[in-house]
């Protein structure tokens, strides 16, 4: 049997930091307490040295790229930068080669995950403007929700028809999680810039582009759509002041029928930063004002945004150096996700108690997820450890992603993480990640 028992840890879970110790016995926490003795010569015992004991991230959102993107990422490489960075289950998006819009090539990536993934896995269901009877085949127990695009990406799965949404959202009792962008307002922008620029349109009207009108035309027509048809909404990557008038916080998590998420770039990048990282923070929806940033943060402290995750989307190098207009949109995150929390914490930002609220237990609870994303007795034991006193680098030698580079390239972080339990086994320890893939399929209390 496997027994891990964690000392002298300050345990962060439900709005309280508690000192104590865990004791793990083969994928489950069975005891928490003030003070726990190993009973056993075999078992394993972990000084926490007073460091925080978090429950593992839950990332409601990434793409790692496989299959047919592989040379940007796959499974393997960016869940094991994940729970490098804490994260210890992900949910990845559809748009891969070929899309995931039916169920056997959904399928195909969970049996590609149950080989490789060093985290725990969901694969969201891609819906396009043709395949309603591939959605509603779709399991709620073991299958996170379904994914629309109302902005464009990868391949055929922009969802534009209007009669085609209401029937979605009026035929799944599934949680739709959906990218608002309008494309009729990006696609006119960019005309105007390109009118001015020629092909040498630069990175920093990437927001003027991509606007806050873009943002909100479709973010507010999802929501009246969802409240027409009473349909489970989840807004992700949210960027703009406007569209948090969209929201409330007067209703608790557990009765919201739609639910909003944020992302660390949106958290932590202004257009300000464009002049010096240019494409390497080109994502879609854009960074945009410090406004904006400032608007993000005061609603995800009020809780009218529920979620931080990452929208993990990495691109090559040489990919990201290409003039603006054919740069591809994302970056890579999850590895420095929690510690860029932490550094948030630091600045006076946010509390401990809060990026654990939102990094993993609204995750567990908007998703339904069976067993994960607590610290409770009877729970996996998806566990992260972190130093908030261990000053380190960003630099080449240390990123884990395939793609090789982090838009915190250079940055000093001042925390930590120094180890991460997946399943109750240590995958990460001594800042290295064992080949421990012990990842497993996530399932759902619906």
């Amino acid at each position: 049997m496997n027994r891990v028992l964690i000392k002298n840890a300050k345990i962060v879970n439900e709005g309280t930091i508690f000192e104590g110790d865990l004791l793990i016995e083969d994928k489950f926490i069975v005891e928490i307490a003030e003070s726990i003795s190993a009973k056993s010569s075999t078992t394993k015992i972990i000084d926490a040295e007073g460091n925080y004991l978090i429950p593992g991230a839950i990332d409601d959102q990434v793409h790692f790229r496989e299959p047919g993107l592989t040379h940007k990422g796959n499974i393997a490489s960016e869940s094991r930068a994940a729970v490098a960075g804490g994260i210890t289950s992900f949910i990845e998006q559809p748009n891969t080669v070929p899309n995931a819009v039916t169920q056997e090539l959904l399928e195909q990536k969970y049996q590609i995950a149950s080989e490789t993934s060093f985290a725990n896995y969901s694969f969201m269901m891609g819906g396009t403007n043709d395949n309603l009877e591939e959605v509603l085949k779709t399991n709620p127990k073991n299958v996170a929700g379904i994914k629309l695009f109302l902005g464009s990406s990868t391949g055929n799965m922009l969802v534009d028809n209007e009669e085609v949404l209401e029937k979605i959202f009026s035929s799944t009792p599934m949680l739709i999680a959906v990218h608002c962008e309008d494309e009729a307002t990006i696609k006119a922008n960019l005309e105007k810039y390109k009118a001015e620029y020629g092909d040498d349109v630069p990175a920093t009207v990437h927001h003027l582009i991509r606007s806050e009108e873009a943002c909100y035309i479709s973010s507010s027509k999802a929501i009246a759509l969802a409240k027409k048809t009473g349909a489970r909404l989840h807004i992700f990557h949210l960027s703009t002041a406007k569209e948090m008038e969209l929201f409330t916080n007067k209703i608790p998590l557990e009765e919201k029928k739609i639910t909003a998420e944020v992302c660390i770039h949106h958290l932590w990048f202004t257009n300000e930063d464009y002049a010096k990282k240019g494409n390497f923070i080109k994502w879609n929806p854009a960074v945009k004002t410090e406004k904006d940033r400032d608007a993000l943060w005061e609603a995800l402290l009020d809780d009218r945004i529920d979620v931080i995750a990452t929208d993990h989307a990495p691109h090559t190098l040489e990919e990201k150096s290409l003039p603006y207009l054919q740069a591809p949109s994302g970056g890579p995150l999850v590895q420095h996700a929690v510690v860029a929390m932490f550094e948030a914490h630091h600045q006076g930002k946010i509390s401990v108690e809060k990026i654990v609220e939102k990094m993993a237990h609204n995750p567990a609870k908007i998703f339904k997820i069976e067993k994960r994303g607590f610290i409770k007795e009877g729970y996996y034991a998806d566990l992260a450890i972190v130093n908030p006193g261990m000053p380190w680098n960003v630099k080449k030698d240390n990123i884990l992603y395939k793609c090789g580079w982090s838009p915190f390239e250079g940055y000093n972080f001042k925390s930590r993480i120094t180890h991460t339990f997946v399943n109750g086994q240590l995958v990460y320890n001594n800042f290295k990640v064992k080949d421990i893939q012990c990842g497993e399929r996530l399932l759902f209390d619906r």
